[in-house]
């Protein structure tokens, strides 16, 4: 678990903090959604967060090491796959692991086989004889994932990690994180493919100008924004479509309704199926349709902008 406790970060002084007093969660055992537009502190809260960089106030504390204080410790528990990975061009990929392996104590034949393993889980197995300079950009990102990985970290940050990646790469990263997370892992992903985030997060973290200003559940996930809702009855007449007006907007299609522009709010929709049955209508299906996460970041930074 990653403890984010009122963190912030100035580069320059008199300007304001790329990151401004954020607290922040994450779990172990979940996936956490990181999303903001550019600029808006996402790599910075990383970086901090792996320890990279310190913060300018506040403290990151991981599994209970605070990174300032206690840095190697919590440092090695922490997986950082960056979005743009720069590793020596002339080395080749086992060679370099297996010095990175020195410093999580893996030595001999349990690092071989581990590095080997790893590579091949990535899907580099083919490319173990080739000089990294010669790796494309997904390639130098499946083997971030796979050094990032090594020392089988408790807590992993997946910076960007979707960029660059061919589909085959998607869904390998997205399997990956699944799997992390059923092994109890805190897992944080920072994207900009906001449906990517939306299909694989437990928990969205939205910040604007180096602040948190939403946090959503995946409950909240699911029923974003509430604008839209499908109403099927078995006894469907036009007299329904009267009552549903005291709602919304309703139409039929020949077979469902639906009701837009919403005159209820969120904690109140509820009280229109109620309505339905108590006036007679047997309802087969009642669906809030809520906003993409894209719709809903968007109509918030635009709030707040």
């Amino acid at each position: 678990m990653i403890n984010i406790e009122t963190i912030s970060k100035s580069y320059i002084p008199k300007a304001p903090p790329a990151v401004d007093n954020l607290d922040l969660e994450i779990r172990d055992g979940e996936i956490l959604g990181l999303v903001g537009l550019n600029g808006a502190g996402k790599t910075t809260t990383i970086r901090m967060s792996a320890g990279i960089i310190l913060p300018s106030s506040g403290k990151v504390l991981v599994d209970g090491h605070d990174m300032a204080k206690d840095k190697i410790k919590a440092a090695a528990r922490v997986g950082w796959i960056p979005e743009f990975p720069n590793f020596e061009p002339n080395a080749k990929p086992v060679q370099l692991m297996n010095y990175y392996a020195g410093f999580y104590a893996l030595h001999g034949k349990e690092a071989e086989e581990r590095i080997i393993r790893l590579l091949t889980s990535v899907g580099l197995q083919n490319d173990l004889d080739k000089k990294l300079r010669n790796y494309s950009q997904g390639m130098k990102k499946r083997f971030a994932i796979a050094e990032s990985i090594l020392g089988d970290p408790q807590n992993v940050l997946f910076d960007e990690t979707l960029n660059g990646l061919d589909p085959e790469g998607v869904v390998f990263v997205r399997k990956l994180m699944f799997d992390m997370r059923k092994a109890g892992k805190a897992v944080l992903l920072s994207s900009h493919i906001l449906s990517e985030v939306e299909d694989v997060a437990d928990r969205v973290a939205i910040i604007d100008h180096g602040k948190l200003i939403k946090l959503l559940t995946r409950n909240e996930l699911r029923s974003l924004g509430k604008t839209l809702v499908k109403i099927t009855v078995d006894n469907y007449e036009p007299q329904c479509l009267n009552m549903l007006k005291d709602y919304g907007s309703p139409r039929f299609d020949g077979q469902d309704i639906y009701l837009s522009d919403l005159t209820v709010k969120d904690n109140e929709i509820t009280t229109i199926p109620a309505k339905l049955i108590a006036s007679g209508y047997h309802l087969r299906e009642f669906t809030p349709m809520g906003e993409t996460l894209e719709e809903y970041f968007f109509s918030l930074i635009g709030e707040k902008a």
